[in-house]
């Protein structure tokens, strides 16, 4: 019997979602779709409400052996969208090295829009292979705030960075304008993790990793992010030297306690003690115009904490987008 419902259009794992600023000044959303093994859910959204969420999902909790992920969004201007996820992005088993796991990203964020996307690391479990690629075409006055981090897999159950393949590529164009057909690159940031590609000297990728148990990196950009991207660079800067030391008299070291420390300065003296205890090590860099953090870990609690820490410390983000944007970092 032939079904009376047009075919879809779709092909598996495609989705989409356009964001657009309403009538009444909020941002909504115009269209959300997707196939399976994609699942995007939007939930009500209260009116007071910084940025329109949407959760990205898959079913089964996980990504199978050869799934194929595809996600167009549009951000309209003025509008801002935030995007979490429920748990981390667990990357099955492939019973073939040839046969790989994709999730493609492609975002296009017009003249005063706004895109958050912090979501929960990726866990590649032993024997996966997995690509990622996101591509971000940004008007010259959008924002963006980008977290990508994966982990060594299932700890629990003795893996660490044991799957075959991890490559994942980030990349940030403008808009294209005038006679600029393709936009201009400003950032390209990739990552390879191969198994048989390991260090020369080192048998095993789990030993090139020195004992670094999650890895991530930050990509900020747009006049939305100016304050939160200086925040990381001015942390970058004032976090000690290798080899400096406090030459200062047990006097004055005396004398710091007694005046007290602000409210800024004690929270920065508890992460620095809080990265030193937990190995956490991060770098931060202003590239045409993006600030690029990257930090590792060898725990994912500690790198989780730490980015929550930095994030909630400026404040940048809950303003602008929600308390709901840092589901995934707390």
């Amino acid at each position: 019997m032939n079904s009376p419902f047009p075919k879809s259009s779709s092909a598996a794992g495609e989705g989409k979602i356009i964001a657009r600023l309403q009538p009444d000044g909020v941002s909504g959303l115009e269209t959300i779709t997707y196939q399976y093994p994609l699942k995007l859910i939007s939930p009500s959204k209260p009116a007071e409400d910084k940025s329109v969420l949407v959760f990205l999902l898959s079913y089964g909790g996980g990504l199978v052996g050869g799934d194929q992920v595809d996600l167009s969004i549009q951000v309209h201007p003025q509008a801002k969208l935030t995007l979490v996820t429920q748990g981390h992005t667990k990357v099955f088993t492939s019973t073939k090295a040839d046969i790989v796991t994709r999730q493609t990203l492609r975002a296009q964020v017009a003249s005063g829009g706004a895109l958050c996307l912090l979501p929960d690391p990726v866990q590649p479990f032993a024997g996966s292979v997995y690509e990622q690629t996101q591509i971000f075409k940004l008007a010259k006055d959008a924002s963006l705030c980008l977290l990508d981090w994966v982990t060594q897999g299932r700890s629990a159950r003795g893996e660490d960075w044991s799957f075959v393949r991890w490559l994942g590529r980030n990349e940030m164009w403008t808009l294209p304008r005038g006679d600029d057909s393709g936009g201009r690159l400003l950032v390209r940031d990739s990552l390879l993790l191969d198994s048989a590609q390991a260090h020369p000297q080192m048998k095993t990728l789990r030993e090139s990793m020195h004992a670094i148990g999650i890895m991530g990196t930050l990509i900020l950009r747009g006049p939305l992010m100016k304050s939160l991207g200086e925040f990381f660079l001015a942390e970058f800067t004032a976090l000690p030297r290798i080899g400096a030391r406090d030459w200062r008299g047990e006097d004055a070291k005396k004398a710091e306690v007694i005046e007290g420390l602000s409210t800024a300065e004690t929270w920065r003296r508890d992460r620095l003690k809080m990265e030193k205890e937990s190995g956490l090590l991060w770098s931060a860099a202003l590239v045409r115009g993006c600030v690029v953090v990257k930090f590792g870990a060898p725990e994912v609690e500690a790198g989780r904490i730490w980015i929550g820490s930095m994030l909630g410390q400026e404040g940048s983000i809950e303003n602008i987008f929600g308390d709901h944007a840092l589901l995934c970092v707390r």
